[in-house]
Formats: C-alpha cells, sequence, structure tokens
C-alpha cells in the first residue's frame, strides 16, 4: 500500500468510527428508561385516543342499542339501593295498614264496625 492510499483508509475508517460512536450514542438515548417509558405512553395515548374516537362513532351509530344497554347497567349496579327503597316503600304501606288495624281494635265495636263499613265503601 502506497502512502495516500494508507492516509485515505485512516480517513475512511476514522469517519467509519465517528457515525459508529454517533449510533451508539443515538441507542444510547433512545433505550434510557425514561425514553422508554415517555414512548410507550405517548403510544398509550393514542391508542386511546383512537378508542375514545370508535366509540363515539358506535354511539352515534346506534344510540338507542347504547342507551338501553347503559340503562341495563345502571339498572345493575343500583339493584341494591332500588331493592331497599321499594322494600321501605312497601314496608311504610304495611306500617300504616298495622296501624289503622291497631287503631281500630282500641275503638268500641260500634265505632270500629261503623269504620270498617267506611273503608270498605272509599275502597
Amino acid at each position: 500500500m502506497s502512502a495516500p492510499e494508507l492516509i485515505l483508509a485512516r480517513r475512511e475508517a476514522e469517519q467509519a468510527r465517528k457515525r459508529l460512536m454517533a449510533t451508539l450514542a443515538e441507542l444510547h438515548q433512545r433505550l434510557k428508561p425514561a425514553a422508554l417509558a415517555s414512548n410507550a405512553w405517548e403510544g398509550v395515548k393514542d391508542k386511546g385516543g383512537e378508542l375514545a374516537d370508535d366509540a363515539v362513532q358506535a354511539v352515534k351509530g346506534r344510540p338507542v342499542a347504547v342507551s338501553a344497554a347503559l340503562a341495563a347497567f345502571t339498572l345493575f349496579l343500583a339493584r341494591a339501593p332500588i331493592k331497599s327503597a321499594v322494600g321501605r316503600l312497601f314496608a311504610g304501606d304495611e306500617d300504616e295498614d298495622d296501624a289503622r288495624d291497631r287503631k281500630n281494635d282500641d275503638a268500641p265495636k260500634g265505632r270500629k264496625a261503623a269504620r270498617a263499613v267506611d273503608e270498605g265503601a272509599s275502597a
């Protein structure tokens, strides 16, 4: 090898080494945990946005079906409070009936019969 060829080969080797070091530095930056987490978060946000857009389009396409499904789901979640409220509602009516019966039991016999007739006529 002649001297000019040797100088050219060394120059090319030095340039290749610089490119390799730049590539390694870039890989080092990309593989940092913070960079990986950031890229993952951006991917999740993008995918979440796409899913939200798809959901909006589905709701716009079938509003009645979606409303019915949401109503059924809401009733399913609220089944215990609804059951309790209905139980109190009917328990309240029974309490009023029990109080009326006790009141009628305390009344003199003539009045009790008259109330029974009045209640039967109004019912």
